[in-house]
Protein backbone atom coordinates (compact mmCIF):
# COMPACT_ATOMS: atom_id res chain seq x y z
CA UNK A 1 0.00 0.00 0.00
CA UNK A 2 2.88 2.39 0.82
CA UNK A 3 4.40 1.88 -2.61
CA UNK A 4 1.23 3.14 -4.32
CA UNK A 5 1.24 6.45 -2.45
CA UNK A 6 4.98 7.14 -2.71
CA UNK A 7 5.08 8.17 -6.43
CA UNK A 8 1.99 10.32 -6.12
CA UNK A 9 3.37 11.95 -2.96
CA UNK A 10 6.68 12.68 -4.71
CA UNK A 11 4.83 14.15 -7.71
CA UNK A 12 2.74 16.34 -5.40
CA UNK A 13 5.87 17.58 -3.60
CA UNK A 14 7.62 18.31 -6.91
CA UNK A 15 4.58 20.23 -8.18
CA UNK A 16 4.41 22.33 -5.02
CA UNK A 17 8.11 23.17 -5.19
CA UNK A 18 7.75 24.20 -8.85
CA UNK A 19 4.78 26.38 -7.95
CA UNK A 20 6.74 28.13 -5.21
CA UNK A 21 9.75 28.58 -7.47
CA UNK A 22 7.69 30.26 -10.18
CA UNK A 23 6.35 33.00 -7.88
CA UNK A 24 6.95 36.48 -9.26
CA UNK A 25 9.17 38.74 -7.18
CA UNK A 26 8.78 42.52 -7.10
CA UNK A 27 11.20 44.64 -9.11
CA UNK A 28 14.35 45.56 -7.16
CA UNK A 29 14.92 49.12 -6.05
CA UNK A 30 17.43 51.20 -8.04
CA UNK A 31 19.95 50.90 -5.20
CA UNK A 32 19.57 47.11 -5.12
CA UNK A 33 19.88 46.92 -8.91
CA UNK A 34 23.05 49.03 -8.81
CA UNK A 35 24.49 46.86 -6.04
CA UNK A 36 23.66 43.72 -8.04
CA UNK A 37 25.30 45.15 -11.16
CA UNK A 38 28.43 45.96 -9.19
CA UNK A 39 28.47 42.45 -7.69
CA UNK A 40 28.13 40.95 -11.17
CA UNK A 41 30.99 43.10 -12.45
CA UNK A 42 33.15 42.08 -9.50
CA UNK A 43 32.34 38.40 -10.09
CA UNK A 44 33.27 38.74 -13.76
CA UNK A 45 36.56 40.42 -12.80
CA UNK A 46 37.27 37.67 -10.26
CA UNK A 47 36.74 35.11 -13.02
CA UNK A 48 39.27 36.93 -15.21
CA UNK A 49 41.78 36.99 -12.33
CA UNK A 50 41.27 33.26 -11.76
CA UNK A 51 41.81 32.57 -15.48
CA UNK A 52 44.98 34.69 -15.41
CA UNK A 53 46.37 32.80 -12.40
CA UNK A 54 45.50 29.48 -14.05
CA UNK A 55 47.27 30.56 -17.25
CA UNK A 56 50.39 31.54 -15.29
CA UNK A 57 50.46 28.24 -13.41
CA UNK A 58 49.99 26.25 -16.63
CA UNK A 59 52.85 28.15 -18.25
CA UNK A 60 55.03 27.45 -15.20
CA UNK A 61 54.23 23.72 -15.26
CA UNK A 62 54.83 23.53 -19.02
CA UNK A 63 58.19 25.34 -18.67
CA UNK A 64 59.22 22.96 -15.89
CA UNK A 65 58.20 19.96 -18.00
CA UNK A 66 60.19 21.19 -21.00
CA UNK A 67 63.21 21.86 -18.78
CA UNK A 68 63.17 18.42 -17.09
CA UNK A 69 62.15 16.27 -20.08
CA UNK A 70 64.76 16.21 -22.85
CA UNK A 71 62.35 14.69 -25.41
CA UNK A 72 59.71 17.43 -24.89
CA UNK A 73 58.78 19.47 -27.92
CA UNK A 74 59.38 23.23 -27.78
CA UNK A 75 56.44 25.54 -27.14
CA UNK A 76 54.40 26.70 -30.11
CA UNK A 77 53.17 30.25 -30.50
CA UNK A 78 49.53 29.29 -31.10
CA UNK A 79 48.23 30.12 -27.62
CA UNK A 80 47.66 33.71 -26.56
CA UNK A 81 49.80 35.13 -23.78
CA UNK A 82 48.31 35.46 -20.31
CA UNK A 83 46.55 38.81 -19.95
CA UNK A 84 46.52 40.47 -16.54
CA UNK A 85 43.03 41.92 -15.88
CA UNK A 86 44.43 44.63 -13.60
CA UNK A 87 42.79 45.97 -10.44
CA UNK A 88 39.01 45.97 -10.05
CA UNK A 89 37.43 49.17 -11.30
CA UNK A 90 33.69 49.62 -11.64
CA UNK A 91 32.01 52.67 -13.10
CA UNK A 92 28.22 52.52 -12.93
CA UNK A 93 26.39 53.33 -16.14
CA UNK A 94 25.06 56.87 -16.33
CA UNK A 95 21.31 57.22 -15.90
CA UNK A 96 19.56 58.34 -19.06
CA UNK A 97 16.78 60.90 -18.96
CA UNK A 98 13.35 59.45 -19.62
CA UNK A 99 13.16 60.88 -23.15
CA UNK A 100 16.60 59.55 -24.12
CA UNK A 101 15.77 56.13 -22.71
CA UNK A 102 12.95 55.66 -25.21
CA UNK A 103 10.07 56.43 -22.84
CA UNK A 104 8.04 59.07 -24.62
CA UNK A 105 4.99 60.96 -23.50
CA UNK A 106 1.70 60.22 -25.23
CA UNK A 107 0.90 62.61 -28.08
CA UNK A 108 -0.48 65.95 -26.93
CA UNK A 109 0.32 65.59 -23.24
CA UNK A 110 3.83 67.01 -23.22
CA UNK A 111 3.06 70.46 -24.67
CA UNK A 112 -0.25 71.51 -23.13
CA UNK A 113 -2.24 70.78 -20.00
CA UNK A 114 -5.08 68.22 -20.33
CA UNK A 115 -7.83 70.83 -19.85
CA UNK A 116 -6.90 72.76 -23.06
CA UNK A 117 -6.52 69.76 -25.34
CA UNK A 118 -9.07 69.37 -28.11
CA UNK A 119 -9.56 65.97 -29.78
CA UNK A 120 -8.66 65.88 -33.48
CA UNK A 121 -12.21 64.95 -34.57
CA UNK A 122 -13.72 67.91 -32.70
CA UNK A 123 -11.13 70.30 -34.10
CA UNK A 124 -11.73 69.05 -37.66
CA UNK A 125 -15.54 69.41 -37.39
CA UNK A 126 -15.20 72.88 -35.89
CA UNK A 127 -13.13 74.09 -38.85
CA UNK A 128 -15.77 72.97 -41.43
CA UNK A 129 -18.33 75.66 -42.45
Amino acid sequence: MKQIFRPSLLALCAASVCTLASAKLPAPSPEAAAKAAEAAAKAAWAGKVDNYKLCLSQDKVAAHYRKTTPSAKPATATAAACADPGPFAYTPPADKPAEAAGAHSPPGTASSPPSTQVPAAVAASASKP
